[in-house]
């Protein structure tokens, strides 16, 4: 599979709540992160959430500091009986916490 992605990827093990934004529905859903990059971010849930679904995300990064984002799901892939696997780009966030990212992934190779 050819890659495509713009921006470097680095695993990030955390959880975040994402709530809806564009629809009813207000549920909250946790989430195990995969991998995060300045422009998105790569998940599984057992929660089904829709492609093109806009959600509010309150990520909890290494320094333990709490990075609030917007999310539009743009892949969704089954991998288990019950879980999903889910790839996101951040449509709102802050430039700063994109510095964080980016901070982050240069210490991790040069470690």
């Amino acid at each position: 599979m050819e890659e495509r992605r713009r921006s470097k990827r680095s695993e990030l093990h955390s959880k975040l709540i994402v709530k809806r934004l564009d629809g009813s529905s207000m549920d909250e859903v946790v989430i195990d992160i995969i991998d995060v990059s300045k422009t998105g971010i790569g998940f599984e849930s057992e929660d089904k959430l829709e492609i093109g679904g806009i959600y509010e995300a309150y990520l909890t990064i290494w320094t333990k500091e709490v990075i609030h984002a917007f999310l539009e799901i743009r892949r969704i892939e089954k991998v288990g009986s019950s879980t999903f696997n889910y790839g996101a780009i951040f449509i709102g966030m802050p430039e700063m916490d994109v510095q964080r990212i980016q901070v982050y992934q240069t210490i991790e190779e040069n470690t």
